[in-house]
């Protein structure tokens, strides 16, 4: 009776319609599949079992002479075994053309999914080429910012024809840009993509700059080469940093004789105003590779393309080459790189003599570490670093160490900068030419001590795309030897309203 029942239970399953179509529900599907292999299961296990039994009583059969009886009822219960069997083969093969059907449905939403991938369908909006996919956003980001003057290093500053402040006075102001962002990118099936991206900025002043323009392919998730304009691995990461000021580090401002730097392998980055770059990247487990190459008019790195004095004179574009080594374990990241110029007698100028100094040696050393649980806990995760920097240049050694900590949108870092000026070259008098006289002068050391703030305002009109940020920071400047500081300039500070906007 039990047999019966199941098999009348299994017929009933099996004469429900499967997967009528290629838009059916899958996860009703899959529902309906584990039911049948469910009871296709406990069929083939009653066979099986039944099975067993037959065999028990063949062994009897064999054993006793009298097996007349015995024989009657196992050829009865074999009959009940081939009659499972037979249920549970059709049954199985049910199950076997719903899961083809199955197969067949996630296929073609497999197809669909690459033919998005693979940039042949239409993305964000179309194109008249069917090539690939363009995507469009933007960012807005507007600041009203207040920052006391940087204050010179030195006491020359007061001298004749060193009178330079680089607009060094108290800063009340509202800055900001609107980018707009266009991507476009094609990947194949077999994971060959290429793409572009352009950022064009308007600022409020009414003039247009450029954030990226790159163009970069590659095979996805293996290796990549880019060229253009963008910016490299991130060795001295200020997180979120919404308002760190001071006389440059090369990434937002330039190194300005006399007022201090803080060196933070940025100089061979990317994103040059008298240059471009080119990268090859790849991983490999849980290590990324890059090497990065800036040509550029090595004098753009300097104010007014000034260095210690002297007036530069480029005689041909530098490359800084830049291979970083990253290692990323769970939450743990850590990344050691280069960052040198590797072409000398690039600029410098002409000594007294006439006689050609060079001034183009520039090389960094830098190591970050990374600690990053925001991903596991989006409100109590953490963001930590922790960076060094080291510069060996010309007449010129810097040293940095930064560390910040990111917990509940709010933001607390510290900054430590000790340079070494091994000599600084004075003009004499207001004469200009190929005449001039200079005074080498020994400005000895300094220190730069910053600490820095932000803060994440919370629901702000309840959206998630608008975001306001307060930041702050204060700066000590100290010099030692023949470097002299005006008391009134030893401190610099700021702070800073951002409103942005991203859509």
């Amino acid at each position: 009776m039990k047999v019966k029942a199941l098999s009348a239970v299994i017929s009933l399953i099996l004469a429900t319609p499967l997967c009528a179509n290629a838009q059916t529900d899958i996860s009703a599907i899959e529902a309906r599949l584990n039911a049948l292999e469910q009871r296709a299961t406990a069929a083939e296990a009653r066979a099986a079992a039944a099975e067993q039994k037959a065999a028990r009583l063949e062994q009897l059969i064999n054993s006793n002479s009298q097996s007349q009886t015995v024989h009657v009822t196992t050829v009865g219960m074999e009959q009940r075994v081939a009659i499972l069997e037979k249920q549970s083969d059709e049954a199985q093969a049910k199950v076997n053309i719903a899961q083809t059907q199955l197969n067949e449905i996630q296929q073609k939403q497999s197809d669909q999914l690459a033919n998005t991938k693979n940039k042949e369908g239409t993305g964000f909006f179309s194109t008249n080429t069917n090539w690939g996919d363009l995507k469009l956003y933007g960012d807005v980001e507007y600041n009203i910012d207040a920052a006391s003057k940087k204050g010179q290093l030195t006491s020359m500053r007061t001298m004749p024809g060193n009178q330079k402040d680089f607009d060094d006075n108290e800063k009340w102001s509202l800055n900001g840009r609107i980018l707009i962002g266009v991507d476009g990118e094609r990947e194949l099936k077999n994971g060959n993509y290429a793409g572009f991206r352009a950022q064009p900025m308007a600022d409020m002043t009414g003039k247009m700059n450029l954030d990226d323009a790159v163009f970069y392919f590659g095979q996805r998730d293996k290796w990549q080469y880019k060229i253009g304009r963008y910016e490299a691995y991130d060795m001295f990461p200020l997180n979120q940093d919404t308002f760190v000021e001071y006389s440059g580090n090369t990434a937002n401002d330039l190194y300005g004789d006399g007022f201090g730097y803080i060196y933070m392998m940025k100089e061979g980055r990317g994103r040059s105003s008298d240059g471009g770059s080119m990268m090859v990247n790849t991983h490999y487990n849980d290590w990324y590779f890059e090497l990065n190459a800036l040509v550029e008019d090595g004098t753009s790195v300097f104010k007014d393309n000034e260095y210690h004095g002297r007036k530069l004179d480029n005689r041909k574009n530098v490359i800084y080459m830049r291979p970083v080594v990253a290692w990323q374990k769970d939450n743990l990241t850590i990344a050691g790189a280069i960052d040198a110029n590797v072409i000398s007698k690039a600029y410098g100028y002409d000594d007294e003599n006439g006689k050609f100094q060079d001034q183009s040696r520039r090389t960094g050393y830098g190591l970050t570490v990374k600690w990053d649980t925001l991903a596991d806990d989006p409100i109590n995760g953490i963001v930590a670093n922790l960076s060094t920097a080291y510069l060996d240049a010309k007449d010129e050694n810097d040293f940095s160490i930064g560390s910040n900590v990111l917990w509940r949108k709010f933001q607390l870092g510290y900054i430590y900068a000790h340079n070494d000026i091994k000599a600084y070259y004075h003009k004499n008098g207001n004469n200009s030419g190929q005449n001039d006289t200079y005074l080498t002068l020994n400005p000895g050391k300094y220190n730069i001590n910053t600490v820095f703030a932000s803060y994440e305002l919370p629901n702000i009109l309840d959206m998630d795309n608008f975001k306001t940020y307060l930041g702050a920071y204060y700066s000590r400047i100290d010099g030692k030897d023949d470097i002299n500081v005006h008391s009134s300039d030893k401190d610099r500070y700021g702070a800073r309203i951002r409103f942005k906007y991203l859509f």
